[in-house]
């Protein structure tokens, strides 16, 4: 099943009653979907024009094109040979690698396909302005954070990434409307996290999310929301092909910001590469 009908079934509990129909229509024919006007759609599932589009926007894209465009290339992956595989009891090691692979390989692509580049714009333009940035994450997620820590450093980026709670509150409580908050969950349920964002959206700070694609409390709160593929049901390690989904829109915002200001970004870049080569611990061995 491609991502995008993956994420109507999970959210199927949580539509109305005229939702529900258009997303019952669109399970049942998805093909013929990419092919409909918004018209169209709306008398075929027995809805409106109105409820067509307030299904989109409630799964978090802008409207119905941005729907269908996005469907239609979710419906085209289907024919890759790359799908999820999930952990075998027993199973080779070379059939473990090859799984891996195919993971991997495949959230990235399903990550690439729901990338919203306006919405990437936008998170470029507040994280390059900020005075200071606040990263929040706890778990996996918190691991991606700390990457993108260590990336932002180098480039003299004034960022916090915090794994404690109460340390990601206290550092949201600083913040002001000259800084962002960026905040990881892939469920964007997690609680932590969506305090965190809250208190420092309160202080005024452009705050960001990015979770996993739809409607999610984390991205309810978010000025602006980044999203990663959603995994095929049933994944019993869905957290190894999240992260790698997560590092590949923080690698995009990183090398983005250093492109956009290249001149400034790569002598920092190399500063801290020298620096660090000249007092490492080991280099005389």
């Amino acid at each position: 099943m491609s991502s995008i009908l993956q994420i109507i079934c999970e959210q199927l509990e949580t539509f109305h009653q005229q939702e529900r129909k258009l997303a019952d229509y669109i399970l049942q024919f998805p093909s013929n979907v990419v092919s409909m006007g918004i018209t169209e759609l709306a008398e075929q599932s027995g809805t409106s024009p109105a409820t067509v589009t307030r299904f989109c926007k409630s799964l978090m894209f802008r409207g119905y094109p941005d729907f269908k465009t996005k469907l239609a290339a979710d419906l085209a992956q289907q024919s890759s040979p790359l799908t999820y595989q999930d952990i075998i009891a027993g199973n080779p090691l070379h059939e473990i690698v090859s799984a891996m692979e195919a993971n991997h390989l495949r959230s990235i692509s399903d990550t690439t396909r729901l990338l919203d580049l306006g919405e990437l714009e936008k998170a470029l333009s507040a994280l390059t302005q900020a005075r200071q940035i606040d990263l929040y994450g706890v778990a996996t997620s918190g691991i991606v954070a700390l990457d993108f820590y260590q990336k932002l450093v180098r480039i003299g980026k004034r960022a916090t990434a915090f794994s404690d709670p109460h340390m990601q509150v206290t550092s949201a409580s600083t913040l002001t409307n000259r800084d962002a908050a960026f905040a990881i969950s892939y469920s964007g349920e997690t609680i932590e996290t969506i305090d965190a964002l809250k208190c420092a959206k309160e202080m005024g700070a452009v705050t960001i999310s990015l979770t996993k694609f739809g409607a999610n409390s984390l991205a309810s709160i978010a000025d602006i929301n980044l999203f990663t593929s959603s995994l095929e049901a049933g994944m019993r390690r869905g957290d190894m092909a999240s992260r790698i989904a997560q590092l590949h829109v923080i690698d995009i915002l990183f090398s983005s910001m250093v492109s956009e200001r290249f001149d400034e970004m790569i002598p920092k870049l190399e500063n801290s590469y020298q620096m660090v080569r000249k007092y490492r611990k080991d280099k005389g061995r």
